[in-house]
C-alpha cells in the first residue's frame, strides 16, 4: 500500500464533520483531534514554525533548502491548503473504507447486506478507472476524501521534501483549515502569518481538475409572518404563511435552479422551509459567476419581497441578505502565472488539464480576496459529500508529484 493511501486511510478514520449554524469556531470540536494529529506529524518530520492555534488553523512551514547564489534569488513563497473538515450533508462517523483493486469496469458491491452498488451506468466516471485501484464506502456514509484526500497529498509531499534534501526547492508553507464545508474556512485563517505570497488549495475533484472561476455566492434568509384563525371564520382574514412562501417562490425564474442549471449559469436554490400558517422560514443560496448578474438576482429577491409586503402588509416578509464569497478570478488574473506553470507542470506529468469554472466555492476563493492569490488544484475524488464518493489510489499518487513539480518550479530560480 502507497503511503499516501496509508495517509489517507488514517485520516479518514477520524471524524471531523462541521456543523451548520454554529457560533462556535470550529463548529465542532472534533476537527482539532485530525489537527492534533497533523500537527504532531508535522513536528516528527522536522517542519519549522508548526502551530495549531485556537481556532484549530494548523500551519507549518518547509525550510528553504537552496544554497549558494539560489538562496539569493527573489523567489515567491509557495503555500498548500486543505480542509480537515467534512460534511454535514452525509453520515460521516465510523467510516469504513474498502478498496477496490484493479477495478474492472462493472458494479461496485459497497454494501452486499444492504444492496447498495454503483457502476458507470450510475456515474459514468467509473469508466476511466478500469484497470485501477479505487478507494470507496461501504455504502452508508460519505468518504471524506473532500478534503481529506488533500490533506494526505500534501502530508505526503512534505514528508518526501523534508526526507530528500537533494530535491532543492525555496522555502513552502502548508496549512489545514477547519470549517470550509460550511463556508467558515477562512474567518480565522491567519494569512499574514501563514507566510505564503501565493499558493493552491488542493481541494477539487478528478485528476487534472484546475479551477480559477467560482460562483459569486450569497444567502436569503426569509421570515415570514402570517395570521392564523379558524378555518370556519378565515375569509378575509387568514393569512397562510406557508401559501405566501410558495408565491414568493414562484416570482423567481422558474429554470434558475440546481436541477436545470449548468457550466457558468446560475441560480437560485431553496434550500431549507420550515412552516405553518402563522410563521414560515425560508433559506435560499444565490450563485452566478457573473458579478453583474449575481447582483442582479439579488436584486430580484429583495424585489420579490417588496411585493409581498405590498401586497399583505408590511413587515410580512423579513429578508436578510448575506453575501458568502465572491469569484476569485478577478484576484487570479494579475497572477496568472499559477495556472500556466500548474498547466505546464502537469504537462510534463502527462496529465490532461481540466480547466472548468467551479460551481461552488473554495476557501481559496476568499483567501484570494484577503490577497493571497489561490487557485484550487484537484485531490482525484468524485461524488463529494455522498454514499457514492470514491478516490483513485493512483490519482492520489500523481497529485503528490504535482504537488512536487510545482514546488519545483515555482521556488526554485
Amino acid at each position: 500500500m502507497s503511503s499516501v493511501t496509508e495517509r489517507f486511510l488514517r485520516y479518514v478514520s477520524v471524524d471531523t464533520q462541521s456543523k451548520d449554524d454554529e457560533e462556535a469556531f470550529p463548529s465542532t470540536e472534533k476537527q482539532k483531534n485530525l489537527g492534533n494529529m497533523l500537527k504532531a506529524e508535522l513536528e516528527a518530520m522536522g517542519l519549522s514554525n508548526v502551530r495549531m492555534d485556537s481556532y484549530g488553523y494548523v500551519y507549518g512551514e518547509i525550510p528553504s533548502n537552496l544554497e549558494g547564489e539560489a538562496a539569493k534569488a527573489d523567489l515567491p513563497v509557495l503555500g498548500f491548503i486543505s480542509h480537515m473538515d467534512t460534511a454535514p450533508a452525509s453520515p460521516g462517523t465510523d467510516i469504513k473504507p474498502q478498496i477496490i483493486r484493479n477495478y474492472d469496469g462493472g458494479r461496485i458491491v459497497m454494501n452486499r447486506e444492504l444492496g447498495i452498488s454503483m457502476g458507470p451506468e450510475d456515474y459514468e466516471e467509473l469508466a476511466d478507472y478500469v484497470g485501477q485501484d479505487l478507494i470507496t464506502t461501504d455504502g452508508t456514509t460519505l468518504l471524506g476524501a473532500d478534503d481529506k484526500a488533500g490533506v494526505a497529498e500534501i502530508m505526503e509531499m512534505a514528508a518526501y521534501l523534508m526526507a530528500h534534501p537533494e530535491f532543492k526547492h525555496g522555502k513552502i508553507c502548508v496549512a489545514f483549515t477547519p470549517d470550509e464545508e460550511v463556508g467558515r474556512g477562512t474567518d480565522f485563517f491567519d494569512v499574514e502569518g501563514f507566510g505564503a505570497d501565493i499558493a493552491y488549495t488542493v481541494d477539487g475533484g478528478a485528476l487534472g481538475e484546475l479551477e480559477y472561476e467560482n460562483f459569486n455566492a450569497a444567502s436569503a434568509f426569509i421570515t415570514i409572518h402570517g395570521v392564523s384563525i379558524h378555518t370556519g371564520t378565515a375569509r378575509g382574514k387568514m393569512k397562510n404563511a406557508i401559501l405566501m412562501g410558495m408565491e414568493l417562490q414562484s416570482l423567481l425564474p422558474v429554470f434558475e435552479n440546481p436541477a436545470c442549471t449548468d457550466g457558468y449559469e446560475g441560480f437560485f436554490h431553496l434550500d431549507d422551509m420550515k412552516g405553518s400558517v402563522e410563521a414560515c422560514t425560508m433559506k435560499y443560496i444565490i450563485r452566478d459567476h457573473d458579478r453583474t448578474k449575481f447582483e442582479e438576482k439579488k436584486a430580484l429577491m429583495e424585489q420579490a419581497v417588496a411585493y409581498l409586503n405590498a401586497k399583505y402588509g408590511s413587515n410580512t416578509v423579513e429578508l436578510t441578505l448575506k453575501d458568502s464569497y465572491y469569484n476569485m478570478l478577478e484576484k487570479i488574473k494579475p497572477h496568472f502565472e499559477l495556472i500556466e506553470t500548474a498547466k505546464e507542470a502537469m504537462g510534463e506529468l502527462d496529465i490532461q488539464p481540466i480547466i472548468r469554472p467551479i460551481r461552488g466555492g473554495t476557501d481559496g476563493a476568499r483567501l484570494s480576496f484577503k490577497g493571497l492569490p489561490c487557485p484550487n488544484l484537484c485531490t482525484g475524488g468524485h461524488n463529494f459529500h455522498g454514499r457514492y464518493e470514491y478516490i483513485c489510489i493512483q490519482s492520489m499518487e500523481k497529485i503528490v508529484e504535482l504537488l512536487l513539480k510545482l514546488a519545483e518550479k515555482i521556488t526554485t530560480p
